[in-house]
């Protein structure tokens, strides 16, 4: 596949690179995945349970929002829906819209370094054959 390229980042993604990597994107340092209502029941009903039973298991509150619960694994923390045995997402086809959108954050706008050093399907722009999204 080609590299995803969006208006405002200096770099582009290949997705094809996920199938290599250990997951950086789901362990490590802490961070709050978060998840909106439809998204709430769209993994309930993928992981086959009741939305309370899920919420409870698997999310924690913050306010009026919530977020994927987190573990403490060998390298930090891990997404409570990260396989670390596998190194990969148990709800992938369901996962929140904050990972789907990865790498393009807001954030990575003017940190695309951390990003680059993170993510092995990160490129630099430069030669990069893209595709607009």
């Amino acid at each position: 596949m080609e590299s995803i390229q969006k208006d405002g980042f200096d770099f582009g993604f290949n997705p094809d690179a996920c199938e290599t990597c250990p997951g950086h994107c789901c362990c490590g340092e802490s961070g709050k995945v978060w998840v909106h209502h439809v998204e709430m029941s769209r993994i309930s009903a993928f992981l086959q349970i009741h939305l309370i039973d899920f919420m409870e298991r698997y999310l924690d509150r913050s306010g009026n929002r919530f977020s994927c619960k987190e573990r403490v694994a060998d390298d930090g923390l891990e997404c409570i829906f990260f396989q670390g045995a596998e190194r990969k997402c148990s709800i992938y086809p369901v996962r929140p819209d904050g990972c789907r959108t990865y790498p393009f954050w807001d954030h990575f706008k003017t940190c695309s370094d951390q990003v680059v050093r993170e993510c092995p399907g990160v490129q630099r722009v430069g030669t990069i054959q893209s595709v607009r999204k």
